[in-house]
């Protein structure tokens, strides 16, 4: 690739998973970590993306207050929070990840709505604070500058301790033969707590996320309960994804 096509590549995938690594970069463009830590700091001074160790960060994901920056696919993400907020109904406990579709939930709720959420991620308590009826219960321990989300042992146990109706997950990749996949360990850990502390599972994603793949595993896809797009649920892209008994909105 040229340099232009490479950081706008880098870009993209900044955009599109919200964090990336030097590392898994450097396999995909096949060049060197030297020239990915090179071009992340122009695109870093350029005011593009936030460099950070091992990696970088869009602007959006990095916002407690947000969006201060243009949220990607931001439209795709309030049809998806639409429908992802049909689903809750009144008295339900709702345990939820972080993310900027988390957000757009957040923000689409009814305001009629009584029932408890429960998160650990800094902007979503945020968002669920303005809500008149609903209560929310903050998931405390050490707190992730990079992602604003609690993280550690502590904010497990306490999931661990949750008996939700429902689980809203903010994913970074899905594939069928792969499952659920991330690139942060941590994020990680507490999501894969977050699935093992719900009644019902439900991933929220762009489709641009579809049959893509990062490098951390999270579950199989058959831990999934629903799997929310923009896409009408016929999308031939969805298919293989109903065909393993996940309801697809």
């Amino acid at each position: 690739m040229l340099k232009k096509e490479r950081q706008a590549y880098i870009l993209h995938q900044v955009n599109l998973h919200n964090k990336v690594l030097s590392s898994l970069l450097s396999q995909e463009i096949r060049v060197s970590e030297d020239t990915i830590r090179r071009d992340l700091q122009e695109l870093a001074e350029e005011g593009k993306i936030i460099k950070v160790h091992g990696g970088a960060l869009s602007h959006s994901f990095n916002e407690v207050h947000y969006p201060a920056y243009d949220v990607y696919s931001q439209d795709n993400k309030k049809i998806i929070a639409q429908k992802a907020a049909a689903l809750i109904q009144n008295d339900m406990f709702v345990l939820t990840s972080g993310g900027t579709t988390i957000i757009e939930l957040a923000r689409t709720l009814p305001r009629q709505l009584k029932a408890t959420f429960m998160s650990g991620s800094i902007p979503a308590i945020l968002e669920y604070m303005q809500h008149p009826t609903i209560d929310v219960i903050m998931i405390g321990d050490r707190i992730s500058k990079n992602s604003k989300i609690t993280i550690g042992a502590e904010a497990i146990a306490k999931i661990k301790q949750i008996n939700a109706d429902l689980c809203f997950l903010g994913i970074n990749a899905i594939d069928v033969k792969h499952g659920i996949t991330d690139n942060d360990w941590e994020v990680v850990q507490l999501k894969k707590a977050m699935i093992q502390s719900a009644r019902k599972k439900v991933c929220l994603t762009i489709s641009e996320k579809i049959d893509t793949l990062q490098p951390i595993h999270i579950c199989d896809i058959q831990r999934i309960d629903v799997l929310i797009t923009e896409l009408p649920p016929d999308d031939p892209r969805l298919k293989p994804y109903a065909d393993q008994g996940i309801q697809v909105l």
